[in-house]
């Protein structure tokens, strides 16, 4: 079975090592050493101020909604995965969704700016794939209507835009560490900023909101255990390795499949890829559909991502009008792509997918 993606795990002696070190300080969670030197390790990695680690990429966008006290309309993207637009209703907030660039699937500035309202307080934009937003002119945006800026930049790490890492930019900047990501803690994520204030509640939010015996603000509890730190510390050292394996595939990719019947997002921007998917846009459902099949009976299983446009989901809004994402999401389907995929299996992939266009 070749799955889309398959988790990379580090040598297993040199996780053992951190896990010898936990059981004898005998400290397994709350803001243990090797959360805080995860955290450490991570601002150094990505030039950003704060690095706070939580339990997972869901919670780290919520945290962001309340540090910023965003509680009316957050413009967004359908073109995501469900956690981005989930997060915004589970916090009470009002999805507003801007429809998607067809070059590269990243939400429209210009859309944005036509859907802002008196009630609008965030944008919440999604780097798809790893691809960035129009970074500059989202914040030109921002700050000409006073709103904030929140990336959900799940997909980014490792990702530099003009010399600088994408999780610097925007007010908040969100990432998942889950295990199918390029980095991982198994579970896992982060929240991202180079604001000393919303630094301080981020802490606070994560941990139930006190300190000691004192209680400072309401909180919830979004740390992460020095487990989860640990295979963070052993991995992180790595991502380099793993993205230039992950380029190898793509290569591979690109050089073989039918581009006259393909399309795939654009990048614009002077980009440091970290080659977390590879999508490709079939010419209609009918065909992805066809194609996923295909690859299905040789026990190749690709995924359907992103499916279905959150525009759609009647829980999540009751009316939109995103018809550019509506259309990509029933013709977008990403190809296995990981660390040890081998190369003639990736050969063999694009050639069924060729196939059967």
């Amino acid at each position: 079975m070749i799955n889309v993606t398959k988790t990379y795990l580090p040598p297993f002696e040199e996780y053992q090592e951190y896990i010898k070190g936990i059981w004898e300080r005998n400290q397994l969670t709350n803001n243990g050493p090797l959360v805080r030197e995860l955290e450490k390790q991570i601002q150094d990695f990505l030039g950003v101020k704060h690095c706070l680690f939580v339990s997972n990429g869901t919670i780290a966008i919520q945290i962001a909604l309340k540090v910023l006290n965003i509680t009316k309309e957050v413009i967004t993207t359908p073109f995501s995965y469900c956690a981005t637009s989930h997060s915004v209703v589970w916090e009470g907030c009002k999805p507003v969704f801007a429809d998607i660039l067809t070059s590269d699937l990243c939400i429209d500035p210009q859309k944005v700016e036509e859907a802002i309202t008196a009630d609008t307080q965030a944008i919440l934009a999604t780097h798809v794939y790893g691809n960035p937003c129009e970074i500059y002119e989202l914040q030109r945006i921002a700050d000409k209507h006073n709103i904030k800026l929140i990336y959900d930049a799940a997909h980014a790490f490792g990702v530099n835009v003009d010399g600088k890492s994408l999780l610097s930019f925007g007010d908040i900047s969100t990432c998942s560490f889950h295990a199918t990501k390029v980095f991982h803690t198994i579970e896992g994520g982060a929240i991202l900023t180079n604001n000393d204030d919303y630094a301080w509640l981020i802490d606070r939010y994560r941990s139930f909101g006190h300190i000691g015996d004192e209680y400072l603000t309401i909180g919830i509890n979004g740390k992460n255990s020095e487990f989860h730190a640990a295979m963070g510390l052993v991995n992180l050292p790595k991502v380099g390795e793993i993205i230039q394996a992950r380029k190898e595939i793509f290569e591979i990719y690109d050089s073989i499949l039918n581009w006259e019947k393909l399309g795939r997002p654009e990048l614009r921007l002077a980009t440091e890829k970290n080659y977390a998917y590879y999508p490709i846009f079939l010419e209609s459902e009918k065909v992805l559909l066809r194609v996923k099949a295909a690859l299905g009976e040789h026990q190749i299983v690709p995924r359907r991502y992103f499916y279905p446009s959150l525009s759609t989901l009647k829980f999540v809004t009751e009316e939109s009008n995103c018809p550019i994402s509506d259309d990509f999401a029933l013709r977008a389907l990403a190809l296995p792509l990981y660390y040890d995929l081998a190369h003639d299996d990736a050969r063999r992939i694009a050639e069924i997918v060729n196939q059967h266009l």
